[in-house]
């Protein structure tokens, strides 16, 4: 933490990833390797140019400096920026220490910097756990609807303000596998695609557990929590709306829809970006082929292709491409691209790191000179294992 500035767009704390030795090393050498660092300036870049909630990557510094891991590596320190870095795990450390004036002095901090409004509610601290839920559930919607994976979800890594926040082992979705693990040493899928939403309402119960103190009444700590169940659907269901283009008020149908197009591409395994760029150019006078292309069962497709078709009578055209157009991103950051980059890079390239950078920042623009950037991902790509040290 090098401290704090302030910006056209409010303070923001400065941190080095990498830099290091700290007393939190946990005995190793604090250090960040130039892979892990590519990953995480890129996609971070990445999540703030799709519009979802996430820390800042200001620069990534490299050296030759050996560093071992699963072998020898270069090292690298990311430069990183947010509003603030607290995460849940701050608060459970001084609740297990049973530091109640400490765990108070972090939280009224929080409310006075972060969430102001709670300080005039009945229970500040309640209000605080259901106001960080709220942001939480918004941010669950956010990766889900562009089928981003975390692969380590602990209360460590995840933000009081409802940023993404630390990318180790994360993946944006080929394939649509709504069980996907994109972390290799998660041998029991905990952090599985689908299990995200429900994995962060277990932090946020564990953030419960920590201002249990400060709140005193379980009672209102759980009537805190409750707001997640219905604040995370109804934020999925809106995204999902846009993705489909519904510009009209919601439909008692619109959920079914929305349930069958993601049954539908888990039983086809279709890449989940390209069809949803596709449906685009869908209308239901057009015979759908670029998109039916996607689907092997075209029997199934073409029942879904009629129920999504009769959905859109009474939506505008128009209206349906300009939301479409921004809600379905052409590029998002697949696995294999950040490898090539990183490859180049470890051969003091850095022209295709850039080249993301530029692309990723504008992700819903066509982009037609980076037409490969946008493609199938090549076969060798599904071997590609990340873990936490990547």
């Amino acid at each position: 933490m090098l401290g704090e500035i302030a910006t056209p767009h409010g303070p923001q704390e400065i941190q080095l990833k990498g830099a290091g030795r700290t007393p939190y090393s946990r005995s190793g050498d604090g250090r960040a390797v130039l892979r892990s660092s590519i990953r995480e300036f890129l996609c971070s870049e990445a999540m703030h140019g799709l519009g979802i909630a996430t820390t800042r990557a200001l620069c990534v510094t490299g050296s030759d400096a050996p560093i071992r891991r699963e072998e020898i590596e270069t090292a690298a320190v990311v430069t990183r920026t947010a509003p603030s870095f607290l995460r849940f795990g701050h608060f459970e450390h001084f609740s297990y220490r049973q530091q109640p004036a400490q765990l108070k002095t972090l939280a009224d901090y929080v409310i006075a910097r972060f969430y102001p409004a709670c300080r005039d509610a009945q229970q500040p601290y309640a209000a605080l756990l259901q106001a960080v839920s709220e942001r939480t559930a918004h941010l669950m919607a956010a990766w889900q609807s562009v089928g981003f994976c975390h692969g380590v979800m602990n209360t460590d890594n995840m933000s009081m303000l409802g940023l993404t926040i630390d990318y180790g082992p994360f993946q944006f979705l080929d394939t649509f596998d709504p069980g996907h693990i994109c972390n290799h040493s998660d041998d029991q899928g905990r952090y599985a695609y689908n299990r995200q939403p429900n994995m962060a309402y277990w932090n946020l119960f564990c953030l419960g557990q920590a201002l249990l103190p400060l709140i005193e009444h379980q009672d209102d700590a759980l009537a805190a929590l409750e707001s997640y169940k219905t604040v995370f659907p109804n934020a999925l269901q809106q995204r999902m709306r846009a993705k489909l283009g519904l510009t009209d008020d919601a439909q008692p149908g619109d959920q079914p829809l929305i349930d069958e197009t993601f049954r539908l591409l888990a039983a086809n395994r279709v890449d989940y970006t390209i069809f949803w760029r596709r449906l685009n150019q869908f209308t239901p006078q057009s015979g759908h082929e670029p998109l039916r292309d996607l689907f092997f069962d075209r029997e199934s497709f073409n029942a879904w292709a009629a129920q999504y078709s009769a959905r859109l009578s009474n939506v505008a055209p128009a209206q349906r491409a300009a939301l479409m157009q921004k809600s379905n991103p052409k590029f998002v950051l697949r696995n294999h691209l950040c490898e090539e980059a990183i490859q180049a890079a470890k051969l003091k390239d850095f022209s295709r790191v850039d080249t993301l950078l530029a692309v990723l920042q504008a992700p819903f623009d066509e982009h037609p000179a980076h037409e490969d950037l946008a493609g199938f991902p090549p076969d060798w790509a599904s071997s590609i294992a990340v873990s936490c040290s990547s």
